[in-house]
C-alpha cells in the first residue's frame, strides 16, 4: 500500500469500538455516493472521474505542454479557489518538475502583486490559461482584462489565439463567448464536478500538462485511488477511518483539525485540503476548522499554542517516507554546535525523529494525532492523496 494511515497516537480518544459504533452510518454514506442518492449528488462525477479519464485527452494536454513550452518561456495560469490550488499545491509538491516558470493571477486583487508580474515579463514570451466556469469571478475576470490588454501590445490577434487557452463551461457563460468570438483553444470544465474537486478535471490537468507536469502519472494515483478507497468495509478503507476519526473528535468537542507536516513541499496541498473541507463541511452551523502547519519552521512560532494552549484541535500529520533528496550531516571537527552526535546521518533521519517527538509530546499535551504517510512525493502518491481526501470529506 502506498498511502498510509496510522492512528497509534489516538489512544484515549477514539477506539476501535467507536470506529465500528459508525460503522453503518459509513455505509450509509457509501451507499448515498455510489447510488446517487445523498445531498448533493449532482456534483459527484469526481467519484468516477479517474477512471473514467481517456488516456487520449491526457496524450492531447501532454502534446499542448509542448507545444507551449516550445513558444514560451513562462505560463500565467489565471484562476482562483478550486481554478488555482490544485494547480499550484502540485506544482509547488513535485519541485522542480515544472518545464517552465509558472506564475498564478487572478487569485487576488492586489495592484502590486499584478503590476510586479507584468514587469517581470518584459522580454519574455508566455502563454495564458484562464480557468472560470462562468469568467465573470471577479477576481480571475479582471485579472484576465488586464493580461489581454497588456498581450495584445506584444502580440497579433493571430498570435494571442496560439497564447491562450481558456478552460470553461461547455456552451455559456461569458469566458466561452470571449473563446468562441476570438478563436481560442477551449477546455470543458465537466457540470458534475465542483470546483474544489476538480484538479483531476481540465481544470487542473490542462495548466499542468501546459507546464510539463505528468499528469499520466497524477492520474495513475487517483485511479489507484479510486479502486483503493471504494471499499464500503470501513475495517477496509482508510478514507473512510479517517472521516469516522474526525466525527468521533468533533463529537469531543475537537473542532479545529490542524493538518502539518515536516515537508514544506506540502505547504499548498495543506491549502488546497483547507478549501476542500472548509468549503465542504462548512454548512447548517456546523464544520471542522481546517488549519494548517508547515513543520519544524512552525514549531517555533506556534509550538507553544500546540502544546499548551486550549484544547479543542487536533492534528493530522503528512509524512513521505522517502523524500527525493539526501543530505548527509557532515562531522565538524570542534563540534561547537554539539551535533556530531548525528554526522554521517542524513538530515531526512533527523527530520523524521522531530516528527515522532512531536506527535508523540502533543498527543501527551492533549492533541490526539494520526498520520498520513506517503511512500514518495511524486506525481502518483499525489494523485491518490488527493483521491484518498475527496473520497473521505464527502463521507465526512
Amino acid at each position: 500500500m502506498t498511502l498510509c494511515l496510522n492512528r497509534d497516537n489516538l489512544q484515549g480518544y477514539v477506539t476501535e469500538k467507536d470506529l465500528l459504533t459508525l460503522k453503518p452510518a459509513v455505509e450509509k454514506a457509501h451507499q448515498d455516493l455510489e447510488n446517487g442518492t445523498g445531498a448533493g449528488h449532482e456534483f459527484t462525477g469526481w467519484l468516477t472521474l479517474p477512471s473514467e479519464i481517456d488516456d487520449g485527452f491526457l496524450q492531447e494536454a501532454a502534446q499542448l505542454g509542448r507545444e507551449l513550452q516550445a513558444c514560451s518561456d513562462c505560463l500565467i495560469s489565471i484562476g482562483i479557489g478550486g481554478s488555482y490550488l490544485g494547480i499550484r499545491s502540485t506544482i509547488e509538491f513535485l519541485r522542480g518538475q515544472a518545464r517552465i516558470p509558472v506564475y498564478y493571477a487572478g487569485h487576488n486583487m492586489t495592484p502590486d502583486y499584478l503590476n510586479a508580474l507584468l514587469k517581470s515579463l518584459d522580454g519574455k514570451d508566455f502563454s495564458v490559461i484562464v480557468i472560470s466556469k462562468s469568467g465573470t469571478t471577479t477576481e480571475p475576470a479582471l485579472a484576465f482584462r488586464v493580461i489581454k490588454k497588456y498581450m495584445k501590445q506584444r502580440y497579433s490577434p493571430q498570435e494571442m489565439a496560439k497564447r491562450i487557452i481558456c478552460v470553461t463551461d461547455r456552451a455559456k457563460g461569458a469566458l466561452r463567448q470571449i473563446a468562441d468570438q476570438n478563436g481560442y483553444r477551449s477546455f470543458v470544465i465537466p457540470d458534475n464536478v465542483g470546483g474544489r474537486f476538480s484538479v483531476l478535471t481540465p481544470v487542473g490537468l490542462i495548466p499542468l500538462a501546459a507546464a510539463g507536469i505528468d499528469v499520466q502519472a497524477l492520474v495513475d494515483g487517483a485511479r489507484a485511488g479510486q479502486k483503493e478507497y471504494g471499499r464500503m468495509a470501513i475495517d477496509e478503507n482508510s478514507a473512510y477511518q479517517y472521516a469516522a476519526v474526525r466525527h468521533c473528535l468533533f463529537q469531543q468537542g475537537k473542532v479545529i483539525e490542524v493538518m502539518a507536516s515536516f515537508y514544506d513541499n506540502l505547504m499548498y496541498v495543506n491549502e488546497w485540503w483547507k478549501q476542500l473541507y472548509g468549503e465542504s463541511e462548512g454548512k447548517d452551523g456546523k464544520g471542522i476548522f481546517p488549519a494548517s502547519l508547515i513543520l519544524s519552521t512552525d514549531l517555533h512560532s506556534m509550538g507553544q499554542l500546540m502544546q499548551e494552549g486550549l484544547r479543542n484541535m487536533f492534528e493530522t500529520f503528512i509524512e513521505i517516507r522517502h523524500p527525493e533528496s539526501r543530505v548527509e550531516i557532515p562531522r565538524d571537527d570542534q563540534d561547537l554546535d554539539g551535533f556530531n552526535c548525528v554526522a554521517g546521518k542524513y538530515l531526512d533521519f533527523v527530520n523524521k525523529q522531530a516528527y515522532k517527538a512531536t506527535a508523540a509530546a502533543h498527543l501527551e499535551g492533549g492533541i490526539p494525532n494520526m498520520t498520513i504517510t506517503l511512500d514518495r512525493a511524486d506525481a502518483f502518491h499525489l494523485g491518490q492523496l488527493y483521491y484518498f481526501f475527496e473520497k473521505a470529506v464527502a463521507v465526512s
